[in-house]
């Protein structure tokens, strides 16, 4: 049966840009999709799939609280990603390599209310530098 306290929360995920910590983002999206060729052969009834290439995607999104992203522009920079929970097995660091954003934003607000700033972006690989094991 699940132990309901191993459940991880995102309260405690960090989030790194180039080794800086990003306080203001409070939410981190990334994933990996493969194409794959789909492949006829024959004496064969069944299609098979061989694998392509992969594209990784992903959003960041917080609050305006300097102008990082608009000083860094399409430069490309890396992510690593800290989701963490006092309660869980563990910590998981996953690394976002070579990220660019798909667009810069330069202006988004409205008087009387904290401005949020949201970036897509593009990454060139990942690699998991600490993995959550059960114990």
């Amino acid at each position: 049966m699940l132990d309901a306290s191993r459940v991880i929360l995102g309260t405690h995920g960090q989030l790194h840009i180039d080794g800086v910590w990003q306080t203001h983002i409070n939410k981190l999206e990334a994933s990996v999709e493969i194409e794959k060729r789909e492949l006829n052969l024959v004496g064969n009834e069944w299609k098979v799939h061989k694998n392509g290439s992969k594209k990784g995607t992903g959003t960041m999104t917080g609050y305006k609280v300097t102008s990082d992203m608009l000083v860094r522009g399409f430069q490309k920079f890396d992510i690593i990603s800290k989701l963490d929970d006092p309660e869980s097995y563990g910590h998981e660091r996953v690394r976002l390599i070579r990220c660019m954003p798909d667009k810069i934003q330069l202006a988004n607000w409205t008087a009387g209310e904290e401005v949020p700033e949201e970036t897509a972006f593009t990454f060139e690989g990942y690699e998991l530098l600490d993995p959550i094991v059960a114990n």
